[in-house]
């Protein structure tokens, strides 16, 4: 019957929604939108902790997992603090797993009726309703078939409406509808069906909340099919009220720190920056009732860190059963949801003004005021004054995805810089009557890639026949980086400044934000006739040097901190433009060391060739693990940076050349920039470093990968004799 009910929708188109990956406009947040799951510690002092932590966020809704021996323990402690606190409460009960993987049996369901019986009269009053089972479909997770499942369901179903309570489940985990449909079509057709439908609703899986899930077709089909997060929740609210369930909620949901940090670093800053993106987009769909946050304190995916401890056996989203202690520190994400709570429940959704894909503003409102909550795709940007007119920017208050004000508005007369629009998402608020409208022709910046969780904040600029960007502190740092860095003002390089002049101009300055600091800027002088043709194709060599540092940045890889770029928006002269990052002085590159080693010496300026060996071929597989193809990785564009413990570390420079893949480099141009990498190095340093390098990857260093490299070597042979030439001297006038 299952099946049947399944087959059934197929058939009738009940996977389908046309436009539904688009919100509908015009519908109200509740107040009580957002909720957390909550657990207790055997020290009741941990209550007081959560509650203040609960208050601090601003939720009004929780969750509390409740399974047998809880009626008298700390469960049920924190469950009356919680209802004295007025909270509502949804009490999830569960079965221990290995009673859930015995229903059926008669012995296991009469424990089962008598948990359920003594837990709703002590305690049903106390919740707002009252959720049964757990993540059905994930038999290793909650331990049910089907049959122990509707044995389980009919039991609760019968207890809790004898009482008179709301009934909510069946607790799906993820978007896998075939079980909503066969499920809900089983529970109508035996009188069973819950008050409330269900579903864990991750887009973990999507990486990001606002993408195309290409778990359901494969990567080619996603962009087709189109099931992104608001498609999913309102085909989600469609089943259920098709069979009988309007009411929808997804009680659980998260990023798991480890999961992020396979692709990024910052994995706190990006876990704050889905969830706010997540709970936008919920609640746009317009399909829930409410949302929640899977643990609110847990060292894997919580919003407070509660310190390292086991695993648990069961997942915290079948069971969350206790917080450890002793230390919480609230993390990004913690404040994430304070500042939703704080601007979008009890709003009225407007709508998506953007027409751009890569660009999300969702309209909120309320009397007396209107909300934009803007961002872009991972490592895109967008200009603030190419989504709003002047007057619309000149009336905002800005503030960032944690709340905090920002410093300055955006646009004023007298201002240079204006906030980019990143990945980092931004609420701007404008109070009165005024409902700005976004420019049909909002799209990100073209060929401009950024690290939004670098220290400051990204200003952009654009004036006459120039436009940039910088990193700073404030409004007012970036106005004097534009100020003293803008083509206009910056000038020609001094002789005792000079760092290098041949393709490229290379100099040092001052930092206007930093007393004593320095910066390096880079302009391109000269280049070749095919250059002068194929450079035209690309984003300025400025430009690319920004994309290489910032992407290098977020993928947790060193390099000279970017400052900022400016080139002329013509694009008529390829040598108008300038890159300017931070001065790394005093730093060994890995071209010195190789060198050294290459003369016979085992050990220079303190560092042994095993050691320089191995450290650089754990970054370099980091690097090309995390999908960076540098392209000239040459010896001196790799710096060594000595740590205090006696490790190496890395920075690399001369960034403009480097490609991306979307996971790991393939091995063969992993090779080319190992081949760069070991050109000075010795015969025998190399045999060493790179059986370091394809150990880790199962390879070996064949007959057929010295050969390339011997072929690299001849080329840079070749070309240093070539540079000696007359003629080439000649070509190069």
């Amino acid at each position: 019957r299952f099946a049947l009910a399944v087959a059934r929708a197929l058939l009738r188109g009940g996977f389908a929604l046309r436009d539904g990956h688009l919100p509908p406009a015009a519908h109200d947040i509740p107040e009580a939108f957002t909720s957390v799951g909550v657990a207790p510690a055997a020290d009741p002092a941990h209550d007081t902790r959560q509650l203040d932590h609960l208050a601090r966020l601003g939720v009004r809704r929780v969750r509390l997992d409740f399974t047998y021996g809880d009626a008298d323990g700390p469960p049920a402690r924190l469950l009356g603090k919680l209802a004295s606190a007025g909270y509502r409460v949804s009490l999830h009960l569960l079965q221990p797993f290995e009673e859930a993987r015995r229903m059926p049996d008669a012995m296991a369901a009469e424990r089962w009726r008598s948990f359920l019986a003594d837990t709703l009269e002590r305690f049903g009053e106390l919740a707002d309703h009252i959720e049964v089972t757990s993540t059905v479909n994930r038999k290793r997770w909650a331990g049910y078939t089907l049959e122990g499942l509707l044995a389980a369901w009919g039991i609760a179903h019968e207890e809790v409406r004898r009482r008179g309570l709301v009934l909510a489940g069946p607790s799906i985990t993820d978007f896998e509808p075939v079980y909503n449909v066969g499920l809900l079509a089983l529970l109508r057709e035996r009188g069973q069906l819950p008050d409330l439908h269900t579903d864990n609703l991750f887009a973990e899986r999507a990486l990001r909340p606002e993408r195309w899930d290409h778990k359901i077709l494969g990567e080619r089909l996603a962009p087709l099919i189109r099931f992104n997060l608001v498609k999913k929740a309102r085909l989600l609210a469609r089943i259920g009220a098709q069979a009988g369930v309007p009411r929808l909620v997804s009680p659980a949901a998260f990023w798991t720190l480890p999961r992020i940090e396979r692709r990024l670093p910052d994995s706190e800053q990006k876990q704050a920056d889905y969830l706010t993106r997540y709970f936008v987009l919920c609640a746009a769909s317009g399909a829930l009732e409410h949302a929640g946050w899977g643990p609110l304190a847990c060292h894997r995916e919580g919003l407070v860190d509660d310190g390292p401890q086991p695993y648990p056996k069961l997942e915290r989203i079948t069971h969350y059963a206790r917080v450890s202690g002793p230390e919480y520190r609230p993390r990004p994400a913690f404040d994430a949801l304070a500042a939703f709570n704080r601007f979008i429940p009890g709003t009225r959704y407007e709508g998506r003004l953007s027409r751009n894909a890569d660009i999300e503003v969702h309209a909120f409102s309320a009397p007396g005021r209107c909300l934009h909550v803007v961002w872009t795709p991972n490592a895109r940007c967008a200009a603030l004054p190419d989504l709003y007119a002047a007057n619309d920017l000149a009336g905002a208050q800005l503030f960032d995805r944690d709340g905090t004000a920002l410093s300055g508005g955006p646009v004023t007369a007298s201002r240079l810089a204006t906030l980019a629009v990143t990945e980092k998402p931004l609420y701007l608020l404008w109070t009165g009557d005024l409902r700005p409208a976004v420019s049909a022709c909002a799209a990100p910046l073209p060929g401009v890639s950024v690290n939004a969780h670098g220290p400051g904040h990204l200003y952009y600029h654009r004036a006459g026949d120039w436009h940039g960007m910088v990193r700073a502190a404030d409004g007012a740092a970036a106005d004097a980086l534009i100020t003293a860095l803008h083509p206009e003002a910056i000038g020609a390089p001094q002789r005792e400044a000079t760092l290098r002049h041949a393709r490229n101009a290379i100099w040092t300055v001052a930092d206007p934000c930093h007393s004593g600091g320095r910066l390096v800027v880079k302009q391109p002088v000269k280049h070749h006739f095919h250059k002068k043709l194929l450079d035209r194709l690309k984003p300025s060599k400025a430009r690319r040097s920004w994309n290489g540092a910032c992407e290098l940045e977020r993928r947790g890889l060193g390099t000279a901190a970017p400052v900022a770029w400016f080139e002329q928006r013509s694009g008529d002269d390829l040598t108008r433009n300038w890159y300017v990052c931070a001065h790394v002085g005093g730093q060994l590159s890995i071209g010195t060391l190789f060198s050294a080693y290459a003369r016979g010496e085992s050990t220079h300026a303190g560092i042994a060739a095993g050691q320089a060996y191995a450290a650089l071929a754990a970054f370099l597989l980091h690097m090309h693990g995390r999908g960076i193809f540098f392209r000239d990785l040459s010896g001196g564009n790799i710096l060594v940076c000595p740590q205090a413990d006696g490790e190496l570390a890395f920075q690399l420079i001369d960034t403009a050349r480097i490609r991306l893949y979307p996971r790991g480099v393939p091995l063969r141009q992993r090779m080319a920039d190992l081949a760069r990498a070991c050109h000075k190095l010795h015969p025998p340093g190399r045999e060493a470093f790179m059986a370091l390098y394809l150990d880790e990857l199962g390879q070996r260093f064949t007959a057929r990968r010295r050969m390339a490299f011997a072929l690299y070597d001849l080329k840079a042979a070749l070309k240093r004799r070539l540079r000696k030439t007359a003629f080439y001297k000649a070509l190069k006038r």
